[in-house]
């Protein structure tokens, strides 16, 4: 199957915000086709963002009930995809400041290892291969400070201005930048590493 295109994918998305609008009360269904095609980045962004396995399904959720209700308030002055974005950010924002401080589990602690939840069957090789690939750089980024990975994920995975990352984040945009240029010299320096 061919990848939509952006623009694509947002007239998509705001068709099926109008079917969502128009529709009669308990009709969901452009709301879960919404979900569908963006559960899966909304995931990895959680999990990239917060470095938490153990809760970014229940954040994934969350930004999509909040996006639910919040939906009347949807102008469409930017995508639904970066609104939905945006959420996301603040969602698990608020996930790292209360969660600051208090001490997590580790999934690759030997004890949890042995759960049957916690194995997986293998795939094909290209899916193999993506996985290592993915991993690799979930990895690094689990390993990167959340002063450097924060605003790199807001800026590369969610296409959020430098602007709207210091607003976010409540810090100068000088900052924001030199965070940035950081985190990718960094992450550059740790993935070539580890090819090597």
């Amino acid at each position: 199957m061919a990848q939509e295109s952006t623009l694509e994918s947002n007239d998509r998305d705001e068709a099926l915000v109008r079917a969502l609008r128009e529709a009669g009360e308990g009709d969901l269904r452009a709301f879960e086709e919404l979900m569908e095609r963006h559960q899966r980045r909304i995931l990895a962004d959680c999990r990239h963002l917060t470095r938490d396995d153990l809760h970014s399904e229940d954040l994934a959720q969350e930004v999509f009930v909040k996006a639910y209700f919040a939906l009347p308030a949807f102008e469409g002055r930017s995508s639904f995809r970066h609104w939905l974005q945006r959420i996301k950010v603040n969602q698990c924002l608020n996930h790292l400041k209360k969660r600051a401080g208090k001490e997590s589990l580790s999934i690759e602690e030997e004890h949890l290892e042995s759960h049957q939840q916690m194995q997986v069957p293998a795939e094909a090789l290209g899916d193999l291969e993506a996985a290592a690939r993915r991993e690799r750089i979930d990895a690094i980024l689990r390993g990167m400070p959340d002063t450097l990975r924060v605003p790199l994920i807001m800026c590369d995975m969610d296409e959020l201005t430098y602007d709207e990352i210091a607003a976010k984040l409540g810090i100068g945009l000088s900052a924001v930048k030199m965070r940035i240029k950081r985190a990718r010299e960094q992450f550059r320096a740790l993935y070539q590493a580890e090819a090597t």
